[in-house]
């Protein structure tokens, strides 16, 4: 299986980089993807996607940096790299009341603007939404981007709204929050996404799932828990959920298989 999104650059997870490593590969997770916060970041996570066959990267910031100086072509070297799939993550918060939605706004505008400008490999963008969908998919229609290109990853909004992204065209991907008993509108909002739109993620260090949500730090091994929450919501073997939903990454981010 893939961990879509996860943050392999944070300390909490890079200060024990192999043995985190190790235990994805004894869950059976063959390819991770290590999400950007900001350009610094984005260089970082590079480093090692082109160091670890099984890790790639993105080149984005995220709606946390708005208000602060940020020079947007150095994500070019990135988003050019072979090892980058994605840009992201980016998008709004209205969660926390900083940094003020204006800020974020202004800074995710500027990117969307600069994604357009260099896009000539055309690349998925990951979306980060909290609270904050009538806000972000207006500004994403208007775009003018496809918008196939996006997936809204932790996804953790409710059931019309899920239903509202997938008449828009986007894609969905769920983390252990979904798995949360406090957090019944994920899992009904699960249930209505195609298995060829969704996707499974850690979002790691953060959000560990059901059954291991008092272990800190989370980490890409436990998306297996994730994978197997869903697939017995749906009634499926876990391997043949994965089976689908690996597909549906290798289609959407270029994984190889």
């Amino acid at each position: 299986m893939f961990d879509t999104h996860c943050h392999l650059t944070n300390p909490a997870l890079s200060e024990g980089l192999h043995d985190v490593l190790e235990q994805a590969a004894a869950a059976g997770v063959h390819g991770l993807l290590s999400v950007a916060t900001d350009a610094a970041d984005a260089a970082a996570a590079l480093t090692l996607a082109t160091t670890h066959e099984h890790i790639w990267c993105t080149a984005g910031v995220h709606p946390s940096e708005a208000g602060r100086d940020h020079d947007l072509a150095a994500l070019n070297a990135v988003a050019d790299h072979p090892r980058c799939l994605a840009w992201g993550e980016l998008g709004l918060d209205r969660h926390w009341p900083d940094p003020p939605l204006a800020a974020q706004i202004t800074l995710l505008e500027a990117q969307l603007d600069h994604i357009k400008a260099h896009d000539q490999h055309r690349l998925p963008i990951v979306i980060h939404c909290r609270k904050a969908v009538a806000d972000l998919l207006p500004r994403l229609l208007d775009s003018g981007i496809d918008m196939q290109r996006f997936v809204f990853h932790c996804f953790t909004e409710t059931p019309a709204e899920a239903q509202q992204l997938l008449d828009a065209g986007v894609y969905l991907s769920f983390t252990g929050v979904v798995t949360y008993t406090n957090a019944s509108d994920v899992a009904k909002a699960s249930d209505l996404i195609p298995l060829d739109r969704l996707m499974i993620e850690t979002d790691a260090p953060y959000l560990s799932p059901e059954p291991v949500r008092k272990v800190r730090p989370n980490q890409p091994a436990h998306v297996a828990h994730t994978a197997a929450f869903l697939a017995a919501r749906r009634g499926l073997a876990t391997a043949a959920f994965l089976e689908q939903v690996d597909t549906t990454a290798r289609n959407f981010y270029g994984f190889p298989a």
